[in-house]
């Protein structure tokens, strides 16, 4: 039986088991979203398509499943823009449509044609632009089996309108194979060997466990590794919830906000194990002073990310999962109690601290009576800046994809749409959206989204007043000169709630912290709640940008 290429899109969505789509449509579309339809796949609807490719990456993190995103073309399509480098940042599965003018229009200038493919070529792991229906099923199963293989990334399909409305024969692959594209095999028995000979040896290890842990799901073989080695663990802002935070082992989170603990124990190791991190500028500050003492074993899926920032001394390309599976089976145990001795130290003598004094409310506080409050089962969203690294700080993650953040693009505007896709994805989960008053204010649009979809979101503003992380930037390096960073006027966030439907609460003292979060908490429907903190709270430790991470202000 014959069908239109937009039948065989949905069709194929269908087959690969796609329960959800984040969308916005458009003229370029509507042969698609007349055949959705009649589909029994939901169909989020969003308020801007930046919002759709956010919502998207937040379902996929929270889900471990693709992320699916379909936009019309030219202003549509170039809005997913932003959406699309965060998930390729962040190494997120993703398939995006975009629609396309016909055939003939394309390279005449046409209404609402944007040369969407070439533009997101360096932020995509693979874009398709279709040029004949019968490679249309095959482009999707394509599309899906490059997304979610490998190092996991976002791959765009570029619909010309008269391929979706052509006619052809539906003939869904089961598979496809790529020209020059091979998953990495296991690492040699030579390379196991020498880098358990190397571990056995160590006497100041330390795992350094990244947003690989995360998507090959081997957040339990790392705890396992960990635990039978007796070696620390720090994790990168990505890497939140690989091994529990309040394990004896843990370390939190390594870098420009990192603790003291954690970046003393990285430059003084003599053994440095990175598991699906990429040395990213944030974590290592100065490459000539980073980890100086120790070897390295990199071990990642990504052959292009081993030696291209730390030069490692042992390499073992592969899937996290399996490769500590090997290790597991054959490590040999080194010697940490000593090690161990002077970490527990280091965590004595400098813990993260703050003091809640006064009438000024300090977001730490927020954060971590949040955390009392909402347990360890609560999947959490952030914005990006201050709000962020409060966050990451102080908000204590026990499992995997229960953290949600823009890592590496460091996107404002994330985390309230991302809220709504992980929400979309774990409708049981309780799901926290902490946000500072200048990243909500990038998608706060998508309020409309939660009451249509009827999303109990809790979404906790952390209000300075300010660009925070931008102002503490020019409070410590530019003399307090705080150009074109205060929020004025901020708005009046319960009101803005009541516009929506949705709860509103202020809290401006801290004994109303608790009571309010705790109302916030019990609401059985989404709720905002404006806390007005400390305007000029800053977040410490902080490395400067370029600096050691032994040298950190505010410890």
């Amino acid at each position: 039986m014959k069908m239109t290429g937009a039948e065989v899109v949905i069709k194929a969505l269908e087959q690969e088991g796609v329960e959800v789509i984040f969308g916005y449509p458009g003229g370029a579309v509507i042969p698609i979203y007349d055949k959705l339809y009649d589909s029994s796949i939901k169909h989020v609807l969003v308020r801007h398509e930046q919002a759709a490719a956010h919502a998207a990456d937040g379902y996929a993190r929270a889900t471990g499943k693709t992320g699916v995103v379909i936009a019309t073309s030219g202003p549509g399509a170039t809005n997913l823009v932003t959406g699309i480098a965060n998930a390729c940042m962040d190494s997120i599965p993703m398939v995006i449509f975009t629609g396309q003018v016909a055939l003939p229009a394309i390279g005449r200038d046409s209404f609402q044609e944007a040369d969407i493919t070439g533009i997101t070529l360096p932020i995509v792991k693979h874009s398709f632009l279709v040029r004949d229906v019968n490679k249309l099923a095959s482009t999707i199963k394509a599309a899906f089996q490059l997304a979610g293989t490998g190092r996991r990334g976002p791959v765009l399909i570029d619909l010309p309108k008269d391929i979706q409305t052509a006619e052809v024969e539906f003939d869904y692959p089961e598979q496809v194979s790529f020209r020059g594209y091979r998953l990495p095999a296991e690492p040699s028995e030579a390379q196991i060997y020498q880098a358990v000979k190397t571990i056995g040896l160590s006497r100041r290890p330390v795992i350094y466990a990244g947003g690989g842990v995360i998507a090959s799901g081997a957040a339990e073989e790392l705890k396992e590794f960990a635990e039978k080695t007796q070696i620390p663990v720090t994790t990168t802002l990505m890497g939140k919830g690989a091994i529990p935070e309040d394990h004896p082992l843990s370390l939190g989170m390594v870098g420009m906000h990192g603790t003291y603990y954690a970046n003393y124990a990285v430059s003084h190791s003599d053994l440095l194990i990175a598991v699906g991190a990429r040395f990213d500028d944030r974590v290592t500050g100065r490459l000539d002073t980073f980890a100086t003492q120790a070897k390295v074993i990199h071990i990642d899926i990504d052959a292009a990310e081993l030696g291209k920032n730390v030069r490692p001394h042992h390499i073992l390309n592969g899937d996290a999962k399996q490769v500590l599976q090997e290790l597991l089976s054959r490590v040999e145990i080194p010697q940490t109690k000593e090690w161990l001795d002077q970490i527990a130290v280091w965590k004595k003598e400098h813990p993260l601290t703050y003091c809640q004094d006064g009438d000024k409310i300090k977001p730490q506080y927020v954060i971590e009576k949040l955390r009392e409050l909402a347990g360890e089962k609560a999947i959490v969203t952030t914005e990006v800046g201050q709000n962020q690294m409060w966050a990451a700080q102080y908000y204590k993650v026990s499992k995997p994809r229960t953290f949600i953040s823009s890592g590496g693009l460091g996107t404002m505007g994330f985390g309230l749409p991302a809220a709504v896709g992980a929400q979309i994805g774990r409708p049981d989960a309780l799901v926290i959206s902490i946000s500072g008053d200048g990243s909500f204010q990038m998608n706060l649009q998508e309020l409309a989204t939660i009451v249509q979809q009827q999303l109990p979101i809790k979404i906790i503003i952390l209000n300075n007043g300010y660009l925070g992380m931008v102002r503490q930037w020019q409070e410590l390096f530019h003399n307090k000169r705080y150009s074109q960073t205060k929020l004025i006027p901020v708005p009046d966030f319960v009101k803005l709630a009541d516009a929506y439907g949705i709860a509103g609460y202020r809290v401006k003292r801290p004994e109303e912290v608790g009571p309010v979060l705790e109302q916030a908490l019990n609401h059985p429907g989404a709720v905002i709640v404006d806390m007005v903190i400390d305007p000029e709270e800053n977040v410490y430790p902080m490395v400067p940008a370029g600096g050691t991470l032994t040298k950190m202000i505010g410890v």
